[in-house]
């Protein structure tokens, strides 16, 4: 198979089901934005993560893989489409659980940084927000899209949780935001 089809070379891409939409539309800014973050969350698995985490963020590039799914097909495109369900929401749920009770109780703000690993976890969390944004813009214009809504608003605390968590467990430091002095 090719991977160049020719069929995007004027602006516009097929979502599932046939339809075309220009490459600058809300969707697929949605899309591209997802797809930013799973490249985001490769490059936080490259770093010596504690096991658990890599496992944790493999899970996730599959999910984001079936976000992306989702929000590229009509709600009656296709029936069968992959999409976002409660259990994933739920899954990220338990994982944010799981992590915090490992954690100190935050008392304020922190500044995005640490070990490199929880550094660039930080930097996933900012474009996952980013995604989120995309996704309120696009979903704006549909009729669904609550639980991929849902879905990144749990990614986005997910990856701060476990950027502090990885921090903790490799001995970066925690910086506390001073305010305005």
């Amino acid at each position: 198979m090719k991977i160049y089809t020719k069929t995007g070379d004027k602006g516009q891409t097929g979502l599932y089901g046939g339809e075309r939409v220009g490459k600058d539309s809300p969707r697929m800014e949605s899309i591209g934005t997802v797809d930013e973050l799973n490249a985001m969350i490769g490059v936080c698995r490259s770093y010596s993560l504690p096991p658990e985490a890599a496992e944790v963020l493999h899970s996730v590039q599959q999910q984001l893989f079936v976000l992306g799914s989702d929000l590229a097909t009509p709600v009656n495109a296709q029936k069968d489409a992959p999409r976002i369900s409660a259990e994933d929401v739920g899954s990220l749920e338990e994982n944010i659980d799981a992590l915090q009770a490992d954690l100190p109780e935050l008392k304020q703000f922190i500044l995005p940084g640490g070990t490199l690993a929880g550094a660039q976890l930080h930097a996933a969390r900012a474009v996952c927000r980013r995604a989120e944004r995309a996704i309120v813009a696009f979903v704006g214009e549909e009729e669904w899209g609550e639980l991929c809504l849902q879905y990144v608003n749990r990614l986005s605390d997910f990856l701060f949780v476990l950027a502090r968590w990885v921090n903790q467990e490799e001995g970066g430091l925690e910086e506390e935001w001073k305010g305005l002095v």
